[in-house]
């Protein structure tokens, strides 16, 4: 965790074989980022509505946390949305939310909570429906949480940046 853990920056110059498929103008490999994206008129900030939600719930959540509101919460954090757009209204169809707790915490108050107390208060802030499917940590437990429960970033990262599926992405991780 953060108040035990030990940092370790390992950095050295880039592969001297790679920088000669560059030119001098660059520096380096010039084709190591990801761009992805498009804007959409569907939310104030130009995002797609699921991943505006998604990212609102979590963002939501956090500050109730730092706060002292969100009882038995920890920091690991993950949230899904899906849009139902077969009518001329969106409707959300699904939320689901995976939160990383204390091991001794009350679950029925706890997914509570976040039910009544994140996802309606965020599901008001866009004016949609509450009749949408819940999910709340699925597995069960979600006690182990950040880099020390599971590392593997790449592949699940591609699809954050496509704003959670909401585009379509060929790579592989």
């Amino acid at each position: 965790d953060a108040d035990h853990c030990r940092i370790e920056v390992v950095m050295d110059t880039q592969s001297s074989d790679i920088a000669l498929g560059t030119n001098n103008e660059v520096g380096g490999a010039g084709d190591q980022g990801i761009m992805f994206g498009y804007a959409t008129n569907e939310t104030k900030g130009y995002m797609p509505l699921p991943i505006s939600i998604a990212h609102q719930l979590v963002r939501y959540a956090s500050e109730l946390r730092h706060e002292g509101t969100f009882k038995w919460a920890r920091p690991d954090m993950k949230s899904q949305v899906t849009i139902d757009y077969t009518e001329e209204t969106p409707k959300i169809d699904t939320i689901l939310m995976s939160i990383q707790h204390d091991p001794d915490f009350d679950e029925k108050e706890f997914k509570r909570f976040i039910k009544e107390d994140i996802m309606d208060k965020v599901v008001d802030d866009y004016g949609l429906n509450h009749d949408y499917k819940v999910f709340i940590n699925p597995t069960g437990r979600f006690v182990i949480g950040g880099p020390h429960g599971d590392t593997g970033l790449t592949g699940r990262k591609i699809i954050v940046d496509t704003y959670g599926g909401s585009a379509h992405h060929g790579g592989g991780a």
